[in-house]
């Protein structure tokens, strides 16, 4: 006789989920308020003297640049939730290539 799973551990389908796409609403003013956070936060690291204190700086600054970027482009997407907070990571993130490539 061959063995024959129990159906107990079977995962029901989710019909309610399959083709059911919710729009994301707005870019949380959180979101802009961390970046633009970060972006100050990565600023005063790069100020410091100390070499290693300085390159996390950098670093951080270069990550936040993707990062901002994306976050942008939803905004323009999904909406910003509040353009006056969406300007100051766009502003950081300006400031940032500005100081990187002049």
């Amino acid at each position: 006789m061959a063995h024959v799973a129990p159906t107990s551990h079977r995962r029901a389908t989710r019909a309610s989920h399959r083709g059911h796409r919710s729009a994301d609403g707005p870019v949380q003013i959180t979101s802009w308020l961390g970046l633009a956070f970060a972006f100050v936060v990565g600023w005063v690291l790069t100020f410091q003297s100390h070499v290693g204190v300085h390159a996390a700086g950098i670093t951080m600054l270069v990550m936040l640049v993707p990062i901002t970027i994306g976050t942008l482009f939803a905004g323009f997407k999904q909406g910003f939730g509040s353009r006056l907070v969406a300007l100051l990571p766009a502003a950081g993130l300006a400031f940032t290539l500005l100081k990187f490539f002049l």
